[in-house]
């Protein structure tokens, strides 16, 4: 019985490397370490998918090796971008497996520019004085704002830390552009169903995973993959589920010498509900299923939705956390299609604040049906986001001088204010003028769909901004 719990749950000992002695007895014995944990990759060669990346003298592969990867005046610094479960996290741990490597791990979401700050300083240290070079992974690095992400800037130019930072999100919008500039961007791509079967069978026999002591029938295998949706952390976590209920209706004691336990499609299916138990709030599982919530509110599956509201709350998931998302969700997804989406989101969000639960879950539901079903448009997203781009990269020469400030003394005598034409004075308050810098006139940043609300507000802006430019 010890063999099945040690294959089952890893050991104490080390998290890379696991033995598989009894489980210690002791109280403080520390917490066992997940099959995904134990399972991650020690070397590029054992990295599943993403082949595309990791060709000989690829960036990632000379990092590994201990090299730069761009050259001697080149980026030393990478950014991953790809959905979660992709290997970002692996792939920065093996890197720091190189030569002479230290390996730092901060999170965008706990991390402070104090953080920061403190680990260029000790890797400063640690290059001058021990010539050891220091991995920083940052995870989720979207979530920093721009002084975070500045404070970044000196030890990722100077070559104090080799950077790994890694993100859900596109970085072209996220990151800022001298960071971006001073890394090479690498883009993950989600695995193939190949990719998660070869991963989980590894895991059934290898020594750090489940030793060989369960079987997985084919039903049962392509459930299992198909499960996963191409996340590896999904499908090692799933596995493990399958494993722990295929021990459970077992006399381990009978069973022990009697060969590997076997996982079916039955065993398989009751581990769905084993594995949603996982749910954490400060971890993968967090991230995993908010994000599933909010894809599927964006889908307008307002049952996939619902249930996953539902596994939220039931794993004690903040009420108002998820109010919050539901009105990011009703401004980014829904939009003009429905402004009064986010009406009811903001409304929900106040009323979760002042009841709380459990009468708080029948108030989201509403929420989550209203954003689910409504009709959806992200051109008001897409539009501020085109605009920052502009921004960024330095378009948007000096004002206009008829819209500059022309009430301070001196203001009139600089031309400000010079030509302007109140809105009001016009026929139907639209005055023919010109409102953005000399380059970008005639750039359009929002496009409405035809979708809901927007159907009628797409000839209309049509319209005014015939008038407005003159057309």
């Amino acid at each position: 019985m010890s063999d099945l719990f040690s294959a089952l749950h890893g050991d104490d000992t080390d998290d890379n490397e696991p033995t598989f002695g009894a489980p210690s007895a002791s109280a403080g014995a520390r917490p066992r370490s997940p099959l995904a944990v134990r399972m991650r990759p020690r070397s590029l060669d054992e990295v599943v998918g993403q082949q595309h990346l990791l060709g000989p003298g690829s960036p990632l592969q000379m990092l590994a090796a201990g090299g730069s990867s761009g050259g001697a005046a080149g980026p030393a610094s990478v950014m991953l971008w790809g959905p979660p479960g992709t290997g970002k996290t692996t792939l920065a741990h093996v890197i720091a497996r190189g030569p002479g490597r230290k390996f730092v791990e901060l999170s965008a979401i706990t991390a402070g520019v104090k953080d920061v700050r403190r680990v260029m300083d000790q890797a400063l240290t640690d290059r001058d004085l021990h010539g050891r070079t220091t991995v920083l992974f940052l995870d989720e690095i979207h979530r920093f704002n721009k002084a975070q992400q500045d404070a970044l800037l000196p030890g990722v130019e100077n070559r104090w830390v080799v950077l790994i930072a890694a993100t859900t999100e596109n970085p072209s919008f996220s990151v800022v552009a001298p960071l971006l500039s001073r890394s090479i961007l690498l883009t993950l791509q989600p695995l193939t169903n190949a990719d998660i079967q070869g991963l989980l069978e590894r895991a059934v026999t290898d020594q750090r995973g489940l030793d060989g002591l369960v079987s997985v029938t084919d039903d049962a295998m392509d459930h299992l993959v198909r499960l996963a949706a191409g996340d590896a952390r999904r499908a090692l976590t799933t596995l493990e589920a399958a494993a722990g209920v295929a021990l459970n209706e077992l006399d381990l004691e009978a069973t022990a010498g009697d060969g590997p336990v076997e996982i079916d499609l039955a065993v398989a299916e009751r581990a769905i509900d084993a594995a949603a138990v996982r749910y954490d709030r400060a971890g993968d599982q967090h991230y995993d299923i908010i994000s599933a919530f909010i894809k599927s509110v964006r889908g307008s599956d307002v049952d996939a939705a619902l249930h996953y509201l539902a596994r939220m709350l039931e794993a004690g998931e903040d009420p108002r956390f998820i109010s919050r998302r539901i009105m990011i969700s009703a401004a980014e997804d829904v939009g003009m299609a429905d402004p009064t989406a986010l009406q009811t989101a903001v409304a929900a969000a106040q009323a979760v604040a002042l009841i709380g639960m459990p009468e708080a879950r029948i108030i989201l539901a509403e929420a989550v049906v209203h954003v689910a079903t409504a009709p959806k448009s992200n051109a008001a997203y897409m539009g501020i986001n085109a605009a920052i781009a502009d921004v960024r990269a330095g378009k948007g020469t000096t004002v206009p001088p008829p819209l500059r400030d022309a009430h301070y003394a001196g203001s009139a005598g600089l031309g400000h204010g010079k030509g302007y034409i109140y809105a009001h004075d016009a026929p139907h308050s639209i005055a023919t003028q010109q409102y953005p810098p000399d380059d970008l006139v005639g750039k359009n940043y929002y496009t409405p769909t035809a979708n809901g609300h927007e159907r009628e507000l797409g000839p209309r802006l049509e319209r005014l901004r015939g008038i407005i430019r003159g057309n």
